[in-house]
């Protein structure tokens, strides 16, 4: 049905009115004609009058059929097309030869980026594009990369699902690129460089505790470690790279902010000069913003009524923060940080910087803070960890925490999650198991590890009904 009405829809379409003016054209020029040869048959040189106006008909007509023709608004055929609708007289032998027309063979494709370098020659891009127009690979998105030495390309491809990685980084080496690294990409590669890295920017500028996460989204698999200048034991690390950042091959070093410096590290693909320009913007944007988080909160009821906040926190939260580790027991403690707290301003300055992941505090009505929860960057891993006040506990604070942690991890495209404990400590293990995920179990020397996997996890939309959202 649907070849029947293309086939119609390219006939060019005829007007009534058209034929209307035509035809009362052609009965004036007759009666005109029929005028002219009565008088001028009279005359002496009528017959030749009479013949002379014939040719001159005649010869109007032709000229005003020569210009319809090559002034036609009709679409031209296309070249090795059969001939059109019209040619055929029969009107419903058309219809069936237009839908006799089968549909094109539906190919599977999947998708996949691709960086190469090739020489910085004339011709050197077109011969990569020859070759992926020979596979029926189709070119969505392009990058150059300029080096000293050649041009680093960075493709995203739609390409059928036959062909292989390594068929394809073949014929690219056999077309001139070198260094190929191909990665099967997803939905989410198809926005283009600009959007993406405003997106990321515009992320950065609302929290500081994005940046690790961005400058991972904008260079792709990559470890990032954020290591202080200050050991917390108070002893100078000596990292602190200089203001206009390092560039090495595979490992990238740019100065934190907030002290210290940011070590990125891909092994498997070198950064170019393109990709460090990005990076240092986004920190110099980081710089120029200062220490900022995200001031929602949530008001939650416990089951026994009362009225507690959980909300974001940071370095500015140092004094409450210690004020509760104070008021926590020597077992809550140990529980938390597996042994004695010998310097707890130095190690929740540590936990408190965005640099290190998010926190979030829990405050009663009086203002009090009685929890802590971090969502810790690990390099390419995220930990979770709770603390929670002893006249606090097992009031389902430390579930609510997780669980928010857990929806924050998701959101930034963590795999997974895992929290460091002790076998003794059911609390955290309950809270693990009640986020009905995958979960795997490792215990070394007594300290269990248990890892929550995200991929198959179902996104956490909404909150608790008896939360009550506000923003200041």
């Amino acid at each position: 049905m649907t070849d029947v009405t293309s086939s119609k829809s390219t006939r060019r379409p005829h007007h009534w009115r058209h034929d209307l003016i035509e035809l009362a054209a052609l009965f004036t020029a007759v009666v005109v004609a029929d005028t002219i040869a009565k008088t001028i048959v009279k005359g002496p040189d009528g017959p030749y009058l009479l013949v002379f106006s014939a040719v001159a008909l005649m010869a109007t007509a032709g000229f005003h059929t020569w210009w319809a023709r090559r002034h036609s608004h009709a679409p031209p055929a296309a070249k090795g097309a059969s001939a059109p609708a019209h040619a055929s007289g029969d009107p419903a032998e058309r219809y069936t030869d237009a839908a006799s027309d089968r549909a094109p063979e539906v190919v599977e494709t999947v998708l996949w980026r691709m960086r190469t370098t090739v020489d910085d020659a004339p011709g050197s891009l077109a011969a990569l594009c020859t070759v992926l127009a020979r596979l029926d690979v189709d070119i969505l998105t392009l990058q150059t990369h300029p080096l000293t030495e050649g041009t680093v390309d960075e493709f995203l491809l739609r390409a059928p699902a036959t062909l292989s990685s390594g068929a394809l980084a073949r014929e690219i080496g056999a077309a001139g690129g070198r260094d190929t690294w191909t990665e099967r990409a997803d939905a989410h590669d198809l926005v283009d460089t600009p959007t993406r890295v405003l997106g990321l920017a515009t992320r950065t500028a609302l929290d500081a505790a994005e940046l690790p996460l961005a400058l991972r989204q904008l260079l792709g698999r990559c470890t990032l470690h954020s290591v202080p200048a200050v050991s917390l034991t108070g002893r100078p690390t000596g990292e602190q790279a200089p203001v206009e950042g390092v560039l090495e091959e595979t490992v990238m070093k740019l100065r934190d902010p907030s002290g210290g410096t940011l070590l990125i590290e891909r092994p498997y693909l070198p950064f170019t000069p393109t990709e460090f320009a990005r990076a240092r913007a986004l920190v110099e944007l980081d710089a120029r913003l200062g220490p900022r988080v995200p001031r929602s909160q949530d008001v939650l009821t416990l089951p026994e009524g009362n009225e507690i906040t959980v909300r974001r926190a940071d370095q500015r939260d140092l004094v409450p923060a210690r004020a509760m580790h104070d008021r926590c027991s020597a077992r809550t403690l140990s529980l938390r940080y597996h042994g004695p707290v010998g310097d707890a301003d130095r190690y929740l300055d540590h936990l408190l910087s965005p640099r290190f992941g998010r926190t979030l505090a829990v405050q009663t009505a009086s203002g009090r803070l009685v929890a802590l929860g971090h969502l810790l960057w690990d390099g390419d891993e995220t930990e979770v960890a709770l603390l929670v006040e002893d006249d606090w506990q097992r009031r389902g604070i430390g579930a609510e925490l997780l669980g928010r942690l857990v929806a924050m991890a998701e959101e930034a495209g963590c795999d997974s999650v895992y929290a460091v404990t002790q076998a003794s400590n059911t609390g955290m293990v309950a809270a693990m198991r009640a986020l009905n995920l995958p979960l795997d179990y490792q215990i070394e020397e007594g300290t269990l590890v248990i890892t929550a996997r995200l991929d198959s996890a179902p996104r956490r939309s909404e909150r608790p009904q008896q939360a009550r959202q506000s923003e200041r």
